[in-house]
């Protein structure tokens, strides 16, 4: 697919989505229209698998008749291989385009494709898929009032919206899932874009993204796993897989359910097989889901400064008591931090996203920040970026870069925050401005103004203040001024104004008037 007809497809999905716009808010018609989108991506799938595995009798999937004895045990050995190759099963009648068609001649649908749903979380029952599609399609409620006052102008809005999405060809046969999950990343990434401080909670940019996606893969083609504490969308994992040739599993967590769900059919639209993900939905600091394993690649864009519980009893929790000091109850910067410490591979590189307050606040903070530094070396790069470029909050961040086995002791320092340009309602990351963080932090670069690498003792004599102006210069000095030439400026400036004085009095002379003082 070429660069116009995939900007053509995400044109389209927009339009489908807008559709909805008028009846709800954007995080409420997000819910819907991705769903719908991934109801017809699974549809797809299952109708071109099988397709596939009938073609040997000569069967086409939709002539199965359901409802003889022979159709009925073809399709039960149909659901048992979809289930193990897909994770999922639908019949015929349940595919998107039958339940579509019927919405176009004004049939009664609502009933049916609650049915439908559910069906999928059903046909995953008691198999390896069951935790992947398990509610799944929760937030899709179909009885909701925001889609309409009356049973038939909710049938009416729905049936529109299917219509309208069943003309598309996703051209799946292709084997290309990332046309259509890039489509979807830039369907998120609008819904972020009109979602204001909501977006913040399943949205990273792009830009972001890329930046830590490139660093944690630097000088790396395969990745054995990649983990994402507060995954959100699961955005930031997918961006990881495209800076590597494979990732094996992607591990992640989600406290907000309805992200949650957005996460695992964002995964599975992707391409990402059911077995190769493992998303858990809780509170990471409180519940973590993934205890006693470590990854080789962790990101993360945690919740800035978020309040957190710091019960005495995670004192002895294995991922704090090292560190002797819990992250105050008010600030979870550098619990989330020491979480992901904890779950990081010897061989593994970690950046995080975080508010500039973590590199200078005292207190508890300050004592972790410390330790990380002089007892472990564990801290590779501070960088800072722009402020304004999250949705929903203008405070500058940075990005904190972590290795277990580091061979220098020197940390990097980059200061970015200049380096965007502006837009109407947050400011933007450049490809060039990308380019240059990733490349300076990949060449340990030192540049004037820019960059700067600060040894162990640089640190230690400021006290493990990481604030970046205190090692990177970026003071801009006031051009000389030159003296002589302001000098004979106002000199002429006086005489040309004594030159206006002799003519005012002239002038008033001739006309008999007084001069004025």
């Amino acid at each position: 697919m070429t660069d116009e007809q995939k900007k053509s497809l995400e044109s389209k999905l927009w339009d489908i989505a807008n559709t909805l716009r008028g009846k709800m808010n954007a995080d409420e018609f997000r819910d819907y229209a991705l769903g719908f989108i991934f109801f017809k991506y699974l549809s797809e799938k299952m109708h071109i698998y099988a397709n596939d595995i009938l073609s040997g009798d000569g069967i086409e999937y939709l002539s199965l008749d359901e409802n003889t004895a022979e159709g009925q045990e073809i399709l039960e050995a149909v659901k048992v291989e979809a289930v193990e190759a897909l994770g999922y099963f639908l019949k015929p009648s349940e595919l998107f385009h039958q339940i579509a068609v019927r919405g176009s001649k004004g049939e009664f649908i609502l009933e049916e494709l609650t049915s439908v749903l559910n069906a999928i979380e059903r046909s995953t029952m008691g198999t390896e898929s069951e935790d992947d599609f398990d509610n799944l399609f929760e937030d899709l409620d179909l009885t909701s009032t925001k889609l309409g006052r009356t049973e038939n102008a909710k049938n009416e809005i729905i049936s529109k919206v299917l219509v309208h999405l069943d003309a598309i060809d996703f051209k799946l046969e292709d084997a290309n899932a990332d046309v259509l999950g890039d489509a979807y990343e830039y369907l998120i990434g609008q819904f972020a874009s009109g979602a204001g401080k909501k977006a913040g909670e399943f949205y990273t940019p792009q830009e972001v993204s890329t930046i830590l996606a490139r660093i944690v893969t630097t000088g790396k083609t395969r990745l054995k796993s990649v983990y994402d504490p507060t995954c959100g969308s699961g955005s930031l994992l997918l961006r990881v897989a495209r800076e590597v040739k494979e990732v094996g599993d992607f591990y992640g967590q989600e406290m907000n359910r309805t992200t949650y769900n957005l996460a695992r059919m964002n995964m599975i639209l992707h391409g990402v097989h059911y077995r190769n993900f493992d998303l858990k939905q809780d509170d990471t600091l409180e519940t973590p889901m993934h205890e006693g394993m470590r990854f080789e690649a962790i990101v993360a864009n945690p919740p800035f400064s978020a309040k957190w519980s710091a019960k005495d009893l995670f004192q002895a929790d294995d991922r704090f008591a090292p560190y002797g000091r819990l992250a105050p109850s008010s600030k979870a910067d550098y619990a989330f931090v020491t979480h992901m410490l904890h779950h990081l591979d010897d061989n593994g590189a970690m950046a995080v996203v975080l508010p500039h307050g973590a590199l200078f606040r005292g207190g508890a903070e300050g004592h972790i920040r410390e330790f990380i530094i002089k007892e472990k070396n564990w801290l590779d790069a501070v960088i800072g970026l722009p402020a304004n470029i999250f949705y929903g909050t203008s405070i500058p961040t940075c990005i904190m870069v972590f290795k277990k086995c580091r061979e220098t002791d020197e940390v990097l320092f980059i200061d970015a925050s200049k380096n965007f340009e502006k837009g109407k309602n947050e400011n933007y990351l450049r490809p060039s401005d990308v380019d240059k963080i990733v490349e300076t932090f990949q060449n340990r670069t030192v540049e004037d103004k820019f960059s700067h690498l600060a040894h162990l003792d640089e640190i230690a004599e400021n006290d493990y203040n990481l604030n970046i102006p205190r090692y990177v210069d970026t003071f801009e000095k006031e051009p000389d001024v030159d003296l002589t030439a302001v000098t004979a400026n106002l000199k002429q400036i006086e005489q040309d104004m004594a030159e206006v004085d002799e003519t005012i009095k002239a002038f008033c002379a001739e006309l008999g008037l007084e001069a004025p003082v």
